[in-house]
């Protein structure tokens, strides 16, 4: 059998070669390389699509959640919750600017944030929230805001696994103060390196991003506070706008292999739950089953690729030992992370390869009963 990655970047490049290699030679042939028309052009358009006032390009999807923090003015002596069971950045951002992280559990069904487990853990000390739209699908974020407004917090999205995901008819990113996108290449919109979006519809939040991203300047030279360097490049910029018109294609791509696998796979499986008004644009399909470590063994003999997204909870990671958490403390995230295991998704995923990873996963479970 052919080996049957996690994604496949070298046919989505061959079926966009010619649109991305036509608007990349247009930015080699100008000159300008950093912040110029096509990083404009970028952040105009995907703040219409999202639903914003403003856009930012950033340089990275972990720096649009390390200026958003900034640019709220959170730093040492604050606190700000988030979930352990995420990828580093969402918690590393905080860290980073000097805050605490502070952790609070999942809901099993949907492995977002629980509102409920959020609000024990605001202390007097707490500034901010950073909501994760884990995998693609929308947290709660109508609760998750109401409770924001009973305490005074400040809620980012991390939107950086979830462009296109709607919640309530709305888009994420558009909901809470600031949303952060990535687009490293193998996101459902992916650029050919690092890229992010910070989107507010607070002008003055929108300023203070766009200063910090550039080292703390709006005129050249002249610096109103210390920033850093994170300007979106005009190759990746250009790359984006190229691939933005099969944006909403790839996502209903995506959203038919996961129907097929739902429908398909093993109901001895948990399988990813759909919750009504909250949309899920699947950039991971994770099963949860007791032999994940097997399973995944049995599907690499098979020349199918797998993947644990997340395999140590952040609470338990030593980068954050300081915090003081224990083993036991968010069971929930704990067991979904000895449990989960990614599958196959990508637009250009054939009938035949979903076919195979579903016959390839039946019978490992038929096996084991």
């Amino acid at each position: 059998m052919t080996h049957i990655p996690m994604a496949d970047l070298k046919a989505e490049w061959t079926l966009l070669k010619e649109p991305v290699t036509e608007v990349v030679n247009e930015v080699l042939a100008s000159g300008s390389y950093v912040l110029g028309e096509k990083g404009d052009e970028l952040e105009k358009r995907l703040s219409s699509r999202i639903g914003t006032a403003y856009g930012i390009g950033t340089a990275s999807g972990t720096d649009a959640l390390k200026l958003s923090l900034q640019a709220l003015d959170i730093g040492p002596g604050d606190e700000v919750i988030t979930t352990p069971f995420t990828f580093f950045a969402s918690a590393g951002a905080i860290a980073q600017t000097g805050a605490t992280p502070v952790f609070a559990d999942i809901d099993a069904d949907t492995y977002n944030l629980d509102p409920d487990r959020i609000e024990k853990a605001v202390s007097h000390k707490a500034r901010a929230i950073i909501i994760v739209h884990l995998y693609g699908k929308a947290a709660p974020m109508e609760a998750i805001m109401e409770l924001a407004d009973a305490y005074g917090l400040r809620v980012i999205e991390d939107a950086c696994q979830a462009i296109g995901t709607e919640y309530h008819g709305k888009q994420v990113g558009s909901i809470g103060d600031l949303g952060c996108f990535s687009f490293f290449p193998s996101k459902n919109l992916g650029a050919f390196g690092d890229a992010g979006l910070v989107t507010t519809d607070d002008p003055q939040l929108s300023d203070r991003v766009r200063q910090l991203r550039n080292h703390g300047s709006s005129e050249k030279y002249y610096h109103t506070t210390s920033g850093t360097n994170s300007r979106l490049d005009e190759v990746q910029a250009a790359v984006l706008l190229a691939k933005l018109p099969y944006l909403d294609t790839f996502l209903q791509q995506r959203q038919a292999i996961a129907r097929r696998y739902t429908d398909n796979l093993s109901p001895l499986l948990t399988k990813p739950e759909t919750v009504k008004d909250r949309a899920h644009t699947f950039h991971q399909y994770n099963i949860e089953l007791n032999h994940r470590d097997e399973l995944a063994a049995a599907l690499t003999h098979k020349n199918i690729a797998t993947a644990i997204y997340y395999p140590v909870p952040l609470h338990l990671q030593p980068a954050f030992s300081s915090l003081g958490y224990q083993k036991g403390d968010f069971p929930i995230a704990e067991k979904a992370a000895d449990h989960v295991l990614a599958l196959p998704i990508f637009p250009t995923l054939s009938r035949q390869q979903q076919d195979n990873v579903i016959q390839a996963v039946n019978t490992f479970m038929e096996n084991q009963h």
